[in-house]
C-alpha cells in the first residue's frame, strides 16, 4: 500500500475558504479565511489609497491573472482604501475557483474577471451586502471574464458565500446565487 501511495502523482490544486458567521464564534466575531493554491501570488499585498474622482473619471480595468487590458467602466466620485483583501470598513473578500463548464466561461466582450470584481468592489463598497450588488451590478453591465467562483464576502456583522459563473456565449452577465 505505501509503495502504491507514492507513486500516486495526482495533484490537487483547491483554494480553501473558511467562513465563520457570529453566531458560530466565541467572541460574536466574523470571520473569514482564504488560502490561494497558486504559487505565483505569494507574497503579493495590494494597495489602493481612498480617492475622490472628477467627474467622468474612467476606470481602466485589467484581467487580474494575466494583466491584459479588458476595457473601462466609469469611476465612481470616491473609492475607499484597500489594503490586500480588506478595506478601511473591514469588507473583506476572498475566493475559490471552482471552475465550472467550460462553456459558461465563454462571453466574448466581457471585462470583469473574479480578481477585478474583488477589488473594484472593495474600493466601492461599505458593507458584505453592498459589495454584493457591487460586483452582480457589474457583471450584469460589463460581463463576467472568469469560470466559476465562489467569493467570500464579509463586514463586522455579516458573512456572505458567493456562487458566480457566466451565463456562455451570446449572455452577457453571471448565474450567482
Amino acid at each position: 500500500l505505501f509503495s502504491l501511495l507514492l507513486f500516486d502523482s495526482r495533484v490537487s490544486n483547491g483554494c480553501t475558504n473558511f467562513l465563520v458567521t457570529r453566531g458560530a464564534s466565541t467572541d460574536g466575531s466574523v470571520m473569514i479565511t482564504y488560502a490561494a493554491d497558486s504559487h505565483t501570488l505569494y507574497g503579493e499585498l495590494y494597495f489602493w489609497p481612498s480617492k475622490d474622482w472628477p467627474a467622468g473619471s474612467m476606470l481602466d480595468v485589467y484581467d487580474w491573472d494575466t494583466g491584459k487590458f479588458m476595457g473601462k467602466i466609469p469611476q465612481v466620485s470616491h473609492t475607499w482604501s484597500v489594503v490586500g483583501n480588506i478595506n478601511e470598513h473591514q469588507v473583506a473578500i476572498g475566493e475559490t475557483t471552482y471552475g465550472g463548464r467550460e462553456e459558461l466561461s465563454n462571453q466574448p466582450g466581457a471585462i470583469m474577471d473574479y480578481g477585478s470584481l474583488i477589488f473594484i468592489a472593495l474600493q466601492r463598497s461599505k458593507t458584505a451586502r453592498e459589495a454584493i450588488e457591487v460586483m452582480t451590478s457589474l457583471v450584469e453591465n460589463y460581463g463576467y471574464a472568469s469560470s466559476g467562483e465562489s467569493f467570500s464576502i464579509a463586514d463586522p456583522n455579516e458573512v456572505w458565500i458567493m456562487e458566480m459563473i457566466g451565463k456562455g456565449e451570446g449572455e452577457k452577465g453571471a448565474v450567482w446565487v
